[in-house]
């Protein structure tokens, strides 16, 4: 790949390129796959996006006030009283879990999906200055995330199934729905196949709408490059802008499906089916 003018295929090529560590002789790579192929750039800033979350939460309670709220401290207070109205409203039963669950996964997923809004070569051009030459800053468009954390979701399944219905329950429920005990055998492959598609729709959903915003705010990026534009640079920053306060939308809807379907899915599984 020529660095300094590379071709539109090189660029986006490049885009799509994960600064990699590889766990069995912990050397950083890229281009590479494997179960100890660790997408380390991913893993960095979701970690860093958690941290900010976590500050931002922390500086809210410490400068907490009785009388008159600052406007951090009301933003927050707004956002746990919609999110604790949608969790009583959804969930079926009490836990103290659901609350702090449903507000931890609306924000990290949102803030880890608002780094597609940052422009597309930031990232690149800092890691480069580090001799990084492949760097993708937007966590929630990388299957092995979205993947990770579905798969924390159906632990969590598991978990409400049997601490709501019993162990009793659950097999009674596994062997006679929905069909009766006679066809037991579809009830369990019917149980299964929806416990499995649970996960794997969740982080479908979110990797897949995330990495389509990101795919085109690359071929955004590459306007300028097309000689059919006569105005490229311009009407790439107009359709930059168009498109970044559409998928400001996205961002923020995808993150609030991810938290509405966990809530709704362990409900479900603290309810038993009669």
């Amino acid at each position: 790949m020529s660095v300094l003018h590379p071709t539109e295929g090189e660029y986006i090529q490049h885009h799509l390129e994960h600064w990699q560590l590889n766990l069995q002789n912990w050397t950083f790579t890229h281009g590479q796959s494997g179960f100890w192929v660790l997408n380390f750039d991913t893993f960095l800033i979701s970690i860093l996006c958690g941290l900010l979350f976590i500050s931002l939460f922390w500086v809210a309670a410490r400068r907490a006030v009785v009388g008159v709220p600052g406007k951090l401290q009301n933003a927050v207070e707004m956002l746990l009283e919609y999110l604790d109205g949608i969790v009583q409203d959804t969930f079926r039963g009490t836990s103290k879990l659901i609350g702090p669950l449903g507000l931890t996964i609306f924000v990290w997923v949102f803030i880890m999906n608002f780094m597609d809004l940052i422009p597309v070569d930031l990232f690149p051009a800092i890691a480069s200055l580090f001799g990084v030459h492949d760097f993708r800053a937007v966590p929630t468009d990388d299957p092995y995330l979205t993947f990770a954390l579905s798969i924390t979701v159906f632990l969590l399944i598991i978990y409400y199934n049997f601490m709501g219905k019993g162990v009793v329950g659950v097999v009674k429920e596994l062997f006679t729905h929905p069909f009766g005990k006679w066809l037991f055998p579809l009830n369990i492959l019917f149980r299964l196949l929806e416990e499995i598609v649970k996960p794997v729709s969740l982080s479908l959903r979110l990797y897949g709408n995330l990495f389509a915003g990101e795919l085109i705010f690359i071929l955004i990026a590459l306007l300028p490059c097309w000689k059919l534009w006569h105005l490229g640079f311009v009407a790439g920053l107009m359709l930059g802008f168009i498109w970044s306060m559409f998928h400001l939308l996205i961002i923020l809807i995808q993150a609030f499906i991810f938290m509405m379907l966990t809530i709704v899915y362990l409900s479900m599984a603290k309810t038993e089916i009669h």
